[in-house]
Order: structure tokens, then sequence, then C-alpha cells
């Protein structure tokens, strides 16, 4: 019988593959990556940086040889805990492996597709694909606050871009733990790089490949193929997408980090001249119809769709500004540095008891700062409920136009107007600091808040009543309700900002259960995290990809125990 390793061990063997700096143990120093953005947090025995890719198959195989629970964490930009710990009932050590540091690109096939490592960010993708004109699955939202590339195709993560559809691939690299308790690398990237980990590793890094080294399958994925067409199915009973659609689990793709993916191979896509049209109506029939003109009446697909509600809108403006600002001022690039630094002053502020102190600094300086928003843009505010920004290919701006001034020409329910590119640019911008806004609220307004109910929703295809309806006593528990999401794919996400003590685990399980009458799919693109129950086919493919149970375990509240007992 084998010895395991003392933890002291463990650790000093950690310390021996990439020096002590990087490996964290003290409570304070790996707050930052056991704590979820907004849910999630417990205990490890080390968090360990690996900076090569060779590294980061050392410490697997050494976390491995310790019968050590996994998790791997790119940017851990998640809202439901999935990259993080959750509680303190493991069966074994847990180590979080952090590849923040391991953030190559190789841009491949003339710029067509990617390699991204484990640390490769959108936000850095985007830059790098600039030169030749294309663009990467996401462009704003998750690039906005450093999200990984890996994190979007390890969660099946959807986007703003209609034509996209969710994140994935089935090109990757990865490891993962045998039923007999074997680690192995499986090399499915389509790049011929040497036989052993420890060659193939070195050659990826490295690049040390030929362009007659990479192969071009066509039966091989490295985007969604199908999800242009089954948005456009605007009279279908099912959703367009969400994480859990089990034709869209495919090894590292939904993975869950229940593997360990070194790298991804992924298309890139053309960027096309665009315009942007601003919608406010307060009837939502409305949006209705003019999503199912633009779904099936265009001859191509819209770029993007996003849907505000005016309470949302308030709550961004206010609560979301300098989130807002700051982007505009120094880009998306500087956002996660800026997210790490408060991160740690807050670490410093709770250990003196003042929670929420550097929040509440934010938000009065946020008061003395100018309007941020577009004149018209606050108009519509006052005169309509429901706004909706549409980004159209040039080639359709004139038919959208049209339509659009035909539509209202004969209702007082609503209007539109083609955006300049600023307002355009902070339309967009504005729907994607709403989602950060409820944090702040609650971060600031403790003594009345409970905490955030957040979800995010797939609404089926063909549902005209996309508009919720609580009932009267949950309702009352609520202070704010944020509806904002991705209306073309009617994926929406709901935030609820809930009053002191009231029961907040209660209130989700009933909110689940309205959902399922209504047929919706939760969550739909931030995966379920330790927040939610993962269903069957998922569960099944957690399973299968991961049988000893080594890997991020109890994600989807699955079994914490060794071999899924």
């Amino acid at each position: 019988m084998t010895t395991q390793p003392s933890p002291q061990h463990t650790i000093q063997n950690l310390i021996n593959i990439v020096g002590k700096q990087h490996v964290l143990t003290d409570a304070n120093d790996t707050r930052l990556y056991r704590q979820g953005r907004r849910y999630g947090t417990g205990q490890v025995l080390a968090v360990v940086v690996p900076g090569t890719l060779l590294e980061q198959w050392q410490v697997l195989k050494t976390a491995v040889d310790a019968d050590c629970i996994v998790i791997m964490q790119a940017a851990n930009t998640g809202l439901t805990g999935g990259a993080t710990p959750f509680g303190d009932d493991y069966d074994r050590p847990v180590i979080l492996m952090s590849t923040r540091r391991l953030a190559g690109i190789q841009v491949i096939n003339e710029g067509k597709q990617v390699i991204c490592l484990p640390g490769a960010t959108l936000d850095k993708l985007e830059k790098d694909l600039a030169q030749f004109n294309r663009e990467p699955h996401s462009v704003i939202g998750s690039s906005c606050i450093g999200a990984s590339v890996l994190g979007g195709v390890c969660n099946n993560s959807g986007g703003a871009l209609v034509r996209r559809g969710p994140a994935y691939t089935e090109l990757a690299l990865y490891a993962q733990v045998n039923a007999s308790g074997e680690l192995e690398l499986v090399n499915h990237l389509g790049v011929n790089l040497g036989n052993t980990p420890e060659e193939i590793l070195t050659a990826l890094e490295n690049k040390n490949y030929q362009i007659n080294d990479i192969v071009n399958n066509s039966s091989c994925c490295a985007s969604d193929q199908r999800y242009s067409h089954d948005v456009k199915q605007v009279d279908e009973n099912t959703p367009a997408r969400f994480n859990a659609d089990p034709s869209r689990l495919f090894e590292a793709s939904g993975s869950a980090g229940k593997v360990c993916v070194f790298a991804v191979r992924l298309d890139t896509f053309e960027k096309i001249p665009s315009q942007v049209f601003y919608v406010g109506t307060n009837s939502h029939d409305d949006l209705t119809e003019i999503r199912r003109f633009l779904l099936k009446d265009l001859p191509r697909l819209p770029i993007a769709g996003e849907y505000i509600h005016r309470v949302a809108y308030d709550i961004g403006a206010e609560y979301g500004k300098d989130t807002f600002m700051f982007i505009e001022k120094f880009g998306t690039a500087k956002v996660p540095a800026a997210f790490a630094m408060k991160d740690k002053v807050d670490g410093y502020l709770e250990k003196l008891h003042l929670r929420g102190l550097s929040d509440k600094v934010l938000q009065l300086v946020t008061k003395f700062m100018p309007n941020h928003l577009p004149k018209r843009m606050n108009e519509f505010r006052d005169l309509y409920e429901h706004h909706l920004v549409i980004r159209i290919e040039n080639q359709d701006v004139d038919q959208v136009e049209r339509y659009l001034k035909d539509y209202f020409s004969n209702r007082n329910s609503g209007s539109s107007f083609k955006c300049s590119d600023e307002e355009g640019r902070k339309a967009f911008l504005h729907r994607f600091a709403v989602a950060g806004a409820a944090i702040r609220y609650r971060d600031t307004h403790r003594s009345e808040v409970e905490d955030i109910v957040a979800l995010d929703i797939a609404l089926r295809r063909n549902d005209r009543e996309w508009v919720e309806t609580l009932p009267k006593a949950m309702d009352e528990q609520i202070i704010h309700k944020l509806y904002y999401g991705h209306f073309l794919c009617h994926v929406f996400h709901q935030d609820y900002i809930v009053k002191k003590g009231v029961d907040l685990l209660a209130m989700e399980h009933e909110m689940w259960h309205l959902l399922d009458d209504r047929g919706a799919e939760y969550p739909a693109e931030h995966n379920v995290g330790h927040l939610y129950v993962a269903k069957p086919a998922l569960k099944n493919h957690y399973q299968k990809l991961d049988p000893t149970n080594s890997f991020n375990v109890g994600i989807g509240q699955t079994s914490k125990l060794k071999h899924w007992k």
C-alpha cells in the first residue's frame, strides 16, 4: 500500500516545482482565489500558480499522487462559485491551481483560428485578432471583467453575439484521471506535438510546430456550427441555448473543470462594419414582434440584441457608473487588475470590521462625476419601460430602419433612433455595466439588503410572455428587480435585490419552480457552479470525464466523495 505524502510534504513538492512565491497558503493571500465573484467560498491546502504548461502538468501530477482534489481556476469571474471551493466538507485536501500566468495566444491558419492557453483572456484575444480584422466568440461582457477564453469553453458560456452562440470547441488538449486513478494527457487539439506529455506541452508553449503539423479536419468543430440556424427558429418550444444542452457537451466543452485543460483551439470571426439602433417601448409585445422580424425576415442575423428594463437602466446608471467610466478611460484590459486591487483593499477593511467601505467611497465619488449616458438614451428612459439595443450589419441597416419607422408610425407605445458611433458604444457599455450594479447596490446598502438572488435563464424561443410576474408575497420581499439580457437569444439575467431577513435559498428554490412551469432552462450561460443542481445529462458528462471524482468536486451539487460514493 502506497503511503500518501503529508500535507507539508505536498506543499514542499509544489514549491520545488513553481517556487515559493507561487504557492500560497496564508488565508489572506489565498482569499482572492478562494472566494467567488458573487457566490461561494471555502478552504484550500494551497493555491498554486504555475508559470509554464510543464509546471501545470507537474503540479497536477503532484496533486494526484497526494490524493488531493484539484480545482482549476482561470480568471474567477463566474457568478455561481464554479471555480472556487465550496464549504469545508471535502474528504481530501484541496489544491486550487490558478492559470493566470499561462496567458499565451497563438494565431494559426492566417488568423482564422487561435490556440489559447489556460490563462488567455478574451480582452487580449480581441486585441491580438484586430490586426487580422477578426474577432473572438465574445467581444464585450465577459471581456470587460477579464474573463478567460478557457473558462468560457469549459462552461459552454454564452455571449451577446447572436451569430456565434455558446463558446464551444471539439479541439482541446487536456488531462484527466482515468478509472484506475492514473493521470492521462489527451491531445485532441489537432496539432502534432510529440508523444510524451513533456514533449507535447513544451512544443505547444514554445510554438515548436510547423504549418503541416496542424490538422484541419472539417468534422471537428472549433465553434458552434448550429447556433445561427437554431436561434432563428422562433416558433420552437425549446430554448435556443443553455449551458447543459446535452448536444453541446463534448470533452473540454462543458467540462466545468472536471478535466485539466491546457489549451483549446477556436474559430475566429470576421469583423463586420455595423450600425446600432436604440428601441424604447412600453409594450413588451412590440419587442416580441421586432425580435421575430429580426430573426425571421432579415437576410442576415443581427450581430447583437441586448435588453434593458427601466429599473436595471436606473440601477446601472447610478451603481455601475464607475465601472462604465473606468472602461471608457482605461479600456477593458485594466479591469482585472482593478478588481484584484479592490479585493485586496476589501480584505484589509474586513479585518478592521469595515466591510463595504470601499464601495461606499467609490459610490460617493461617482456622485460628483458628470452624467455619462447620452441625452437621447436618458430621454428614452423617461419615456419607455423596455429598452432594446440592436447591432445590425451595414448592408441590412436600411431595411431595419424602414421596418422600425413603419412599425412605430401607427403605434404610440414606442419609438427608435439610429445611434451615432458614440451613442452605440455607450449603449452597449451601459448594458454591461448593469451586470455588476446589483453587487454595488448590495455592498452600499447592507443594513437593508440581505443579498442578491441572481438567475440567468433561457426562455423558449416561441415564448411571447417573456416579462416575469412574481407572486405578490414574493414580490414584497424584493427591493429591486433588475431584468436585462440577450434578447434575441431569449436569454435573460434576473438580479433580485432582496430585503434583509429573507431566506434567500428558499426564495431561489421557489423561483426555480416558477421557471420550470414556464419551460425555461437555467442556468443559461453561467454554469451550475455550486449554486444549481446539475441535471442528469450534465452529471453523467462530469462522471464520464472524471470517474474518480478528483476535479472540481461537488460541482452542480454532486457528490464530494472520491469515486462519487
